[in-house]
């Protein structure tokens, strides 16, 4: 048998070529652009600039979210902390399978909504954690997995879907009323240029009494 080096090489690229494109649908199918550059397209209401430095010493104190279940749809999603993304919007999570808590905003079971996003897609059609999102109905079960061990019942209240700019975000935010959690998502049409749907889907819940 003797040594071929043009079949050499030429397998020795077609090996390289799928390492590449192996590795670049992953990385597509899993993670995010540059978490910088993409936002949920809803700026926070109600955060003066002053209070985000003591907002963000919260995110290393006992009880913050660490796991999210839904079991009607079947998520069951490690909660990341997200802020502000550099056009002023909450932040989303870098990754298409965890879902993100507003770490400047109330902690679930404080008095207000703790808010968490979620990807829908990745962008090429693979459905990422709240894809099922709009079968939430009022009376379906949320829990929150703690980091200090607790696990809090949520029960879905009211569900929206909402054009960018007509987010309602004081009640989105709100910091008042009761212990509250709300999800939020996109939908609706894919805008290129805006590199985001143009849409929201929102899902309120409420605490419920141990």
């Amino acid at each position: 048998m003797t040594f071929d080096s043009k079949k050499f090489i030429a397998l020795a690229i077609v090996l390289c070529a799928a390492g590449i494109f192996s590795y670049t649908f992953l990385h597509a199918a899993v993670y995010t652009a540059n978490p910088d550059d993409l936002d949920s397209g809803i700026a926070p209401a109600g955060m003066p600039a002053a209070l985000l430095s003591d907002a963000a010493t919260s995110s290393a104190e006992a009880g913050v979210p660490v796991r999210l279940r839904i079991p009607k749809i079947g998520v069951d999603a490690n909660v990341v902390d997200v802020g502000l993304g550099k056009t002023g919007n909450m932040a989303v999570p870098y990754t298409f399978t965890d879902v993100g808590w507003y770490r400047y905003g109330p902690k679930p079971g404080q008095v207000g909504s703790a808010v968490i996003d979620g990807h829908v897609d990745n962008g090429l059609g693979t459905p990422a954690v709240f894809i099922n999102l709009t079968r939430l109905e009022p009376g379906d079960d949320l829990y929150i997995d703690t980091k200090a061990g607790e696990t809090l019942h949520f029960k879905v209240e009211e569900t929206a879907a909402y054009a960018v700019a007509d987010v309602p975000l004081q009640k989105v935010f709100n910091r008042n009323d009761m212990p509250r959690l709300t999800l939020i998502t996109c939908e609706g049409t894919w805008e290129p240029g805006q590199k985001m749907y143009d849409e929201r889907r929102v899902v309120y819940a409420v605490l419920q009494s141990s």
